[in-house]
């Protein structure tokens, strides 16, 4: 993925520029091309004796703040990266958002914890950039700061009855089930027959396979006993996913459409007249959208008792006692109250029709509404960043901080990757290549001298008195550790990967804090 090898010959630079296509070009043997530390055995100690080492934070742990780390460690021999996070415990979304029955996507862990384990990389849990520290700070005790927070907000509806009792934020009710601790009292009321969740997301299909999922099958995972328990007694049986556009426009993957096509006891509710004409329409499309819409079509048409090996259930599909279906061209105006004022008991929704087509076409009303009954109402319409620290530009009309190639504009030695540099889009490996991306102009940055390495700067050890002043207990990755352990202790004893522990007190008390 990346462009540069580990290794390479003292001579050698970098070909500057976007993307990972340039190389490595001839350079003559000059000192302006000395400070490039990718070099071999004998050249690191050069290195080392002769100028100080390059001293990096990063903020944020989740897979950005990772891989941007783990890619500066990886290509230049001399760097030293510490990572700072709010939270006592790493891995941000990884841990936090992926779902509990996903546990392959979780694996990228192994790798973040050796990058975290490495003689140059050092973890500092429970410290609030911004806050216990600020980005001005961290800026005088490092050659170059790195921002990758990610999102940690959602976005809004923006209609009526939006914060009635009922209506749940898709980034709480995620957070409430994988045990992120400000979610960890949400308790959403379970207790209505059908639930409408808006957007055609992975996290959208998430929630409803979450929602749906015969109870024997989430009690393997690493789901939280809290939301386990409350997921015992739901009485949810039925899951709409409404989207303002059309099946050819929804955001949704092959992957997690087919986990909801085969979810045990549970049958997919599709209408065929929306599929209407749609195999002409995608014949000339990208192989995935075409897949995904010929597994649509095909779901939308099969008769209960016509099931194919695909779903593999016959008739005990067609009697499941749970179902799910999608709803397209419909735009949320209102979330309607019960009698009382005080729950969400529908969503009344205007009608759309499209205009302009594929992925740029826009969702226009028609004029026409409709009411759809329902007791929880999830909104799953998008994640946003917000800003961590005034000295730091944001753009708050895209929720990102204005950079280029991760370079934060007008603040040299700054930078972010993530989700806070280019919108809350893509899956990990999209973040891998953009936090890439920014590692790279990081070392391009040190190669020319645009970050000055001549003065060394203390790093961790001036971060070190500012946090002790203020009262503020970092954890390290060896503390993390003993909390990973007790999780998976707690997870053995109930049949589980691991017991999460969501009370960031009881993280502390446990490693002595």
């Amino acid at each position: 993925m990346a462009g540069a090898a580990g290794r390479t010959p003292l001579g050698r630079r970098w070909a500057g520029g976007k993307g990972y296509g340039r190389g490595w070009e001839s350079a003559p043997r000059t000192a302006s091309c000395l400070p490039l530390p990718f070099a071999s055995p004998g050249f690191k100690r050069w290195l080392s004796s002769a100028a100080p080492a390059p001293r990096l934070c990063v903020v944020g742990s989740g897979p950005a703040g990772f891989y941007t780390a783990q890619h500066v460690l990886k290509h230049h021999g001399g760097a030293r990266v510490d990572i700072y996070e709010k939270l006592p415990v790493p891995f941000g979304l990884v841990r936090f958002g992926v779902a509990p029955d996903h546990p392959e996507v979780k694996n990228v862990i192994n790798a973040f914890t050796q990058t975290a384990r490495s003689e140059r990389c050092a973890y500092y849990g429970n410290v609030t950039v911004g806050r216990d520290v600020t980005v001005a700070e961290l800026r005088q005790a490092y050659h170059a700061v790195v921002l990758s927070y990610g999102a940690e907000d959602n976005r809004v509806l923006g209609i009526p009855g939006e914060n009635l009792s009922g209506v749940y934020s898709a980034r709480a009710f995620v957070g409430w089930y994988n045990g992120l601790p400000e979610n960890r009292d949400l308790k959403p009321d379970l207790s209505c027959e059908t639930a409408l969740i808006l957007g055609h997301g992975n996290v959208a299909l998430d929630i409803a396979r979450i929602l749906l999922s015969p109870l024997p099958l989430l009690k393997k995972t690493d789901i939280t006993a809290g939301s386990l328990a409350a997921l015992a007694c739901s009485k949810v049986k039925r899951v709409w996913l409404v989207g303002r556009r059309g099946p050819l426009q929804v955001a949704f993957t092959i992957k997690e459409l087919r986990e909801m096509i085969n979810l045990p006891g549970a049958r997919p509710l599709l209408n065929p007249a929306d599929f209407t004409g749609l195999e002409n329409a995608i014949k000339d499309a990208p192989r995935p959208r075409k897949r995904l819409t010929e597994l649509m079509i095909k779901t939308a048409l099969e008769k209960p008792g016509e099931k194919t090996m695909e779903v593999q259930a016959g008739a005990a599909q067609a009697a499941a006692p749970r179902e799910w279906g999608l709803k397209f061209q419909r735009s949320p105006e209102e979330v309607l109250p019960t009698a009382d004022g005080r729950r969400a008991r529908g969503v009344r929704m205007a009608l759309t029709r499209l205009e302009g087509s594929g992925d740029s076409a826009k969702a226009v009303p028609t004029g026409d509404v409709e009411e759809l009954e329902c007791g929880l109402v999830l909104s799953s319409i998008g994640y946003r960043s917000l800003p961590l620290d005034p000295a730091v530009p944001f753009d708050t009309q895209r929720g990102v901080i204005p950079n280029t190639s991760g370079r934060v504009e007008g603040v040299p030695g700054l930078y972010c990757s993530g989700w806070v540099k280019r919108g809350p889009t893509g899956v990990i490996i999209t973040t891998m290549n953009d936090s890439f991306e920014t590692a790279q102009s990081v070392l391009e940055d040190l190669q020319v001298g645009v970050l000055d390495v001549s003065a060394s700067r203390e790093g961790f050890g001036a971060v070190e008195s500012i946090l002790r002043s203020r009262g503020v207990r970092p954890v390290s990755f060896l503390d993390w550790e003993k909390i990973d352990a007790a999780e998976v202790a707690r997870g053995n004893a109930a049949g589980k990967p691991r017991e999460k522990i969501v009370d960031p007190q009881e993280m502390l008390q446990l490693i002595g804090h």
